[in-house]
């Protein structure tokens, strides 16, 4: 069981789902390489750019983010991901686990449209990314 327990896990979900903060993603990284107690890492402003830069190849992490895309010229959508990265590097016993932790992680970072399973920095690119959230809201008017 993955421990969620620090508050600024909730402080950080809130500000990416806030209108009013600036902060569009956050990350969780384990405390250690042997602890089972996530942390808030990283934060930022920038969307999946900044994020993909964040990823360490050598760590398993959760990174939750505010998507923002356009349907048309008239509106813009704002829907949020959960990611489950996975780095190249990672640690066998890190992997074996994350599935397990990824369950209690989806109890505190409880709202999102779409779950992004990462390998690659490359599985973050926003593109793919829209087209999946237009796909899971349901209302395309371009054919996605």
């Amino acid at each position: 069981m993955a421990d969620l327990s620090d508050p600024a896990i909730n402080e950080a979900y809130l500000d990416v789902r806030s209108n009013k903060s600036e902060i569009n993603w956050l990350l969780l990284d384990y405390e250690t390489d042997r602890s089972d107690k996530l942390q808030v890492s990283k934060t930022g402003k920038r969307g999946l750019i900044e994020l993909r830069e964040a990823l360490d190849e050598s760590k398993a992490s959760f990174a939750y983010a505010r998507v923002t895309y356009s349907n048309d010229k008239e509106s813009t959508r704002e829907k949020f991901i959960l990611v489950v990265w996975i780095g190249s590097n990672c640690k066998v016993m890190r992997k074996a686990k994350i599935s397990v932790h990824a369950a209690d992680v989806k109890n505190v970072l409880r709202v999102y449209s779409i779950e992004v399973a990462a390998r690659e920095k490359d599985d973050l690119n926003e593109d793919p990314i829209v087209t999946r959230l237009r796909m899971a809201g349901g209302a395309s008017y371009d054919g996605v």
